[in-house]
């Protein structure tokens, strides 16, 4: 029997799968690109951003994974986002990837560009198209095209967030065509490289609409734009002058604020991590002992520390940065009213005790970070009696109004409720980012499985025990891939599933980054006569 996964294990091989995902489209993909002259998405990323690579928060790599198999592969959805440095200024990059069925957007596109959206507003982080798109995926137009959170709502928020005086830079580098054409003529600056095109509607399907024959340069090519229509701001030669060009025109923004004096380190390494946390879920450990590899040493304040001991609150520092912490505890412990309480499992007093943590936390203006590994709210006679539900709704409360930022890192389990109570994804985090072993369902497997089982056997007294007993495992099985925290990812419900002992570096730049101030619109014109 081979031995169990451990924590380095389970991100070994995530990160394999990741570095494919990272391909796009593979060689093919990439020669075609190169063929044109074009560089392929992650060359460009190179060449725009600032030298250190690490520094690149990337974002939604899963999107789409394993998802749309009647049409192929769309590794990333077929657009890269994340934040990024350019010329010393943080920006959220939104860059098609056009060797992933020419860019075209399928419904993941659409949700993880919104997604980059709506952190950039925010976070108030300046946006940067890098547009290369086919436009929308033809054979699945109507779950792209209509809806609040499709194709249209981006260009909306392209309104918007100008409206905020958010600023957004536009460069086409290859095809930007019919409503696709909107986005970067809603940016505040456009910039377009020569053998590019721009247009509502391209030369073949002028010619089937109007019978108009015309190529695609006199069209919408760049020289037309920049010499006829005034479209683009900027007509580049190639890719590597255009990003050149778009480094020049970020630069010219406000510096972000100055880095923070040299914090202390965590009181325990980062390594200890592996030792505390077993990839199965199971080994019992003090989350205060995970916390200390992750915040400041001698930063931590227990708020309630004997009360409601199934979650841990606390003040802490991160980098320097006071934030409150929501926690999970994945040890059991003894509660004075009602006795043992298990890991990972949130009591009426731990919900009583969060819910005024997090008012106070709002009170004061300190940003939370939950931490969860949460099977769920305590459930039964006793815990009815206690008030559960009452408790667990001040919780809830307490976090929907919330209005610090908010981070959230699922190290463990994720399940029902608790999903919830914790800042789950339907609770605007700002970022929410998940271990390689995470869990993320309803129930657990097991669990969900035996229900499904007893609801069939009660319908169908008839049926064979064996025909229910295929049925168990399958929904069983069912349940295990679905749980599986890149089923999560690849639909947008986790911003990036992170290495654990890479956890306080992504939380310095996710913190750097949900606390600056927010945007606010300064310049507004009245009605003007064309």
């Amino acid at each position: 029997m081979p031995p169990p996964k451990t924590l380095l294990d389970c991100h070994q091989e995530i990160a394999r799968q990741e570095a494919e995902l990272r391909e796009g489209g593979g060689a093919d993909g990439q020669a075609r690109q190169h063929k044109l002259g074009r560089l392929v998405v992650r060359e460009r990323l190179a060449t725009l951003l600032d030298d250190r690579a690490e520094d690149f928060l990337e974002l939604g790599l899963w999107a789409a994974h394993g998802m749309y198999r009647e049409w192929g592969a769309f590794p990333g959805a077929g657009v890269v986002t994340g934040v990024g440095d350019i010329a010393g200024r943080p920006c959220m990059i939104v860059a098609n990837d056009a060797t992933v069925k020419a860019g075209a957007f399928v419904p993941m596109t659409c949700k993880k560009v919104l997604r980059a959206q709506r952190i950039a507003f925010e976070c108030n982080l300046p946006l940067v198209y890098l547009v290369d798109s086919a436009g929308v995926f033809l054979p699945m137009q109507d779950e792209i095209f209509p809806d609040e959170d499709d194709f249209g709502r981006i260009f909306r928020n392209n309104a918007v967030l100008s409206a905020a005086g958010v600023p957004q830079f536009a460069a086409i580098m290859g095809n930007c065509v019919a409503g696709g054409a909107y986005l970067p003529v809603l940016c505040d600056k456009i910039l377009m490289t020569e053998g590019s095109g721009l247009y509502l509607a391209g030369p073949q399907l002028v010619k089937a609409a109007i019978g108009q024959e015309i190529d695609q340069e006199s069209l919408g090519g760049a020289a037309m734009h920049a010499e006829i229509s005034g479209t683009v701001d900027f007509k580049e030669k190639n890719d590597p002058e255009c990003l050149k060009r778009l480094r020049s025109l970020v630069a010219l923004l406000p510096e972000g604020g100055a880095a923070s004096a040299a914090a202390p380190e965590p009181e325990m390494p980062a390594e200890k991590i592996a030792a505390l946390v077993s990839a199965d879920g199971r080994r019992e450990y003090d989350v205060r002992d995970l916390l200390r590899c992750l915040v400041d040493a001698g930063s931590i304040d227990e708020y309630k520390a004997d009360y409601g001991k199934s979650l841990v609150t606390t003040f802490a520092r991160l980098g320097g940065r006071a934030i409150g912490i929501v926690a999970n505890q994945r040890m059991r412990v003894q509660s004075k009213t009602s006795g043992l309480q298990m890991p990972g499992v949130i009591y009426a007093d731990s919900a009583d005790k969060a819910a005024r943590f997090i008012m106070d936390c709002n009170q004061t203006r300190l940003p939370l970070l939950f931490l969860q590994d949460v099977s769920g709210f305590m459930v039964g006679r006793d815990a009815e009696q206690s008030g559960i539900i009452r408790s667990g709704a001040k919780m809830v409360n307490a976090l929907s109004n919330s209005i610090v930022p908010k981070i959230t890192v699922i190290t463990g389990g994720s399940y029902g409720a608790g999903n919830y109570a914790m800042c789950g994804k339907a609770f605007d985090p700002r970022f929410i980012f998940a271990w390689p072993h995470a869990k993320y369902a309803v129930m657990g497997a097991a669990q969900a499985s035996d229900v499904v089982y007893n609801i069939l056997a009660r319908a169908a007294k008839d049926r064979p025990k064996e025909e229910l007993d295929r049925l168990r495992q399958q929904v069983k099985a069912d349940y295990v891939e679905q749980a599986d925290i890149r089923y999560a990812a690849a639909r947008g419900w986790v911003d990036a599933i992170i290495p654990p002992l890479e956890t306080r570096r992504i939380l310095l730049r996710a913190f750097a980054l949900a606390t600056r101030p927010a945007a606010k619109a300064g310049f507004h014109t009245g009605v003007l006569q064309v």
